[in-house]
């Protein structure tokens, strides 16, 4: 197979692979059998293409194909009612006009099978990690060890919780559906971590050759949106979307002519989307008219929509930014909001002010493998002239990143120090 073979059949896996799941999971309602279809298709593409050629709309195409081998499955099973039939009229006429899209047939009142598929994950029979590292794998299409390290947890302890999860939600027979009332309340806390996470997953890439994923962001964005108008009087849902608007704004200035990531005090905010910026600000100003004391998405909308405002980086208002994050680890306490909170206590008061917290989170165990608290140690320490600590730092933040373009950076900054002195 080529090298453009292979990297056209990842990437168009890593932007369809859940749109696949979440309509094969509508036909078979199970989640776990329609990631195994979704596979076959792959295995189909990975057989057909290197000689056929890469079709023209390559998504349509597994598409199709997985939709092809649900239908043979429900037919085994003889399980073929009506709705099947007219699934598989749809999917005779999908064929022969290549590039059409399928039209649903089935009730749905939300018009998202995404959507409906991270509910379902987000089922109360599991526990909250397990609902999470599910959604993530058939949402976000990341592999066990990019959610585990968005967890700070070991991979075989993702790779069990989605084994269990999948073989869970199938022996108690949960529904493929967007619920409704007390149990649409009960799971949206899952939901919004769920969304977010996979947005960070595309802000900055865990692994790979690319700092960011944009399409992530733009389906975790989608999703986002249509949650916020599912509950108009969620003032956290309205958060959410804010936050991932304001983030969102950024993506164009934070990768250089080569794919060099661009830190936030560096970037050219006048590549800034202003209209995402504009709708970040009125998503954050709705969820603050709602009320109630603001939640932890409330919160980090605030704190970029800091950013977002100031017209440069000096002009930031880091004291304000380190007192919402004081309230946030309040909300929702966590080492990596320490982190940060550290980050803007320094440039609030100064780098000392800001060492002695991080600090203080070197004993955290769940940050022994987090590339970026020696990241943040280096840059604070380099600030205050300690170069040779601040390389060993910058060293082993190159030395955990999975990500290339990360691991370059930090290699960058480390040799900067020595060339300091």
């Amino acid at each position: 197979m080529s090298a453009e073979v292979q990297r056209a059949i990842n990437a168009v896996w890593r932007i369809e692979s859940a749109k696949i799941i979440a309509a094969l999971a509508r036909m078979v309602r199970d989640v776990g059998v329609a990631e195994d279809l979704a596979q076959d298709a792959l295995v189909a593409a990975l057989e057909s293409w290197p000689t056929a050629g890469v079709p023209d709309n390559p998504g349509a195409w597994l598409m199709t194909t997985a939709k092809r081998r649900a239908l043979d499955r429900l037919r085994r099973l003889k399980l073929l009612d009506r709705k099947h039939e007219q699934l598989g009229y749809e999917l005779d006429m999908e064929q022969e006009n290549a590039g059409d899209k399928l039209i649903d047939v089935l009730d749905d009142p939300v018009g998202d099978d995404l959507l409906r598929l991270i509910f379902t994950a987000c089922h109360p029979v599991l526990s909250f990690e397990a609902r999470v590292a599910l959604t993530l794998r058939l949402l976000g299409g990341l592999t066990t060890d990019e959610i585990a390290r968005a967890f700070l947890v070991p991979e075989p302890t993702i790779a069990q919780r989605i084994v269990r999860a999948k073989r869970t939600l199938t022996d108690a027979e949960v529904p493929f559906e967007v619920p409704r009332g007390e149990e649409f309340d009960a799971r949206l806390a899952a939901v919004l971590q769920v969304i977010y996470l996979v947005f960070n997953e595309g802000y900055a890439a865990t692994s790979g050759d690319h700092w960011m994923r944009p399409a992530l962001c733009e389906e975790s964005l989608r999703l986002g949106r249509v949650l916020a108008e599912l509950v108009p009087q969620q003032p956290e849902a309205h958060g959410l979307v804010a936050l991932m608007e304001i983030q969102a704004s950024r993506l164009p200035a934070r990768t250089g002519a080569d794919g060099e990531p661009i830190l936030l005090p560096e970037q050219n905010r006048a590549r800034w989307d202003r209209m995402l910026i504009r709708r970040g600000l009125t998503a954050l100003e709705r969820a603050e008219r709602l009320g109630n004391a603001p939640g932890p998405y409330v919160l980090q909308a605030a704190i970029a929509a800091c950013h977002a405002r100031a017209r440069s980086a000096g002009e930031t208002d880091w004291a304000r930014i380190a007192a919402l994050y004081a309230v946030l680890a309040e909300v929702s306490p966590s080492p990596v909001v320490e982190l940060n909170r550290a980050v803007a206590l320094s440039m609030a008061f100064g780098p000392a002010a800001g060492l002695e917290r991080v600090d203080a989170l070197r004993a955290e165990a769940s940050l022994a493998n987090y590339h970026l608290l020696p990241g943040v140690r280096g840059d604070l320490l380099a600030k205050l002239g300690r170069n040779d600590e601040a390389r060993s730092e910058f060293e082993q933040a190159a030395a955990l990143t999975r990500n290339e373009r990360e691991r370059q950076q930090w290699l960058k900054r480390a040799t900067e120090c020595a060339s300091a002195g």
